[in-house]
């Protein structure tokens, strides 16, 4: 009796050789390179990095977020982004309020300017997944997200996982 494949595309995947894992490796950093090519190009024209882009898109999923959530988030250090929010809140991207509960928290928040930069960040990344995912199919997609929340470490695969429930999905 044949051993019927599983969900994850059958039996012989589950050993790779070293060479399918370099390939798959090399694959990865090719694809990040095209992911964030588009992004790199508008934040290079505003004279930000990566950093920046990275802010932008958590307090945008989560508007209100603590300094200190996002540290925990990005795994930056403290003087890291607080550089980066320094400078997002010098040119009016982002805003901090005192939170209502405990003054000493702040709670961050976009502004019109850095929603608009936001979009224009996430809708050039959205269109590269959208054309990717259509030309792979369903099936795909399905394993490819296996794949990376597999990879995620157990503290952020929470934070994605909530992420996930506060966005709907």
């Amino acid at each position: 009796m044949a051993e019927r494949p599983g969900p994850q595309g059958g039996q012989g995947l589950l050993f790779l050789t070293d060479e399918q894992l370099r390939k798959g490796i090399e694959a990865m950093f090719f694809a990040y390179r095209g992911f964030t090519a588009d992004p790199d190009r508008i934040l290079a024209e505003q004279d930000y990095g990566r950093a920046h882009h990275r802010a932008l898109h958590f307090i945008q999923r989560s508007p209100g977020t603590t300094v200190g959530n996002l540290l925990d988030i990005l795994g930056v250090t403290k003087q890291s982004l607080n550089r980066v929010l320094r400078r997002l809140m010098e040119d009016g991207l982002v805003e901090a309020r005192v939170g209502r509960e405990d003054r000493r928290e702040r709670h961050l928040h976009l502004t019109d300017k850095g929603r608009a930069l936001e979009k224009a960040l996430s809708d050039a990344q959205r269109d590269r997944m959208r054309a990717a995912y259509r030309a792979a199919g369903p099936q795909a997609v399905q394993g490819f997200r296996q794949v990376l929340e597999a990879m995620m470490d157990p503290e952020m695969r929470r934070h994605f996982e909530a992420s996930d429930k506060a966005g709907g999905r």
